[in-house]
């Protein structure tokens, strides 16, 4: 058993071995020259304003993003539901399944929307 792990063992070794190789020749070749400008927090050309921690972050940016990943994992569902859905014996009870499952998404999109989650101000 441990004979057919060994080729995985090697490429992870090997993996590991080139990572660091890579990453301690980049150390050697890249220029070393910090400066004070270089070394401010700078996001999309716009200079900072007053300090990190005092502002307050709007929690729709949140939302929004939890809701995509919902809904984008949810889709990945519907891969292997198409791929079974073949099967003769089980094609009536899967593609119900789905139905119940879409239609939960459904509600969840549409209460998502009547509350204003979606709506970008």
């Amino acid at each position: 058993m441990l004979k057919s792990f060994l080729p995985v063992l090697v490429m992870l070794g090997f993996v590991t071995a080139v990572a660091l190789l890579v990453l301690f020749v980049s150390s050697l070749l890249r220029p070393k020259n910090p400066y004070r400008e270089k070394l401010e927090p700078w996001e999309c050309g716009v200079e900072p304003i007053g300090e990190a921690n005092s502002g307050h972050f709007k929690i729709h940016f949140f939302i929004i993003a939890i809701l995509f990943i919902i809904f984008d994992v949810e889709t990945l569902f519907l891969f292997p539901w198409a791929v079974i859905l073949n099967d003769k014996s089980l094609s009536l009870f899967l593609f119900v399944e789905m139905i119940l499952f879409i239609a939960i998404l459904g509600i969840g999109l549409i209460y998502a929307w009547v509350k204003g989650a979606l709506d970008w101000v």
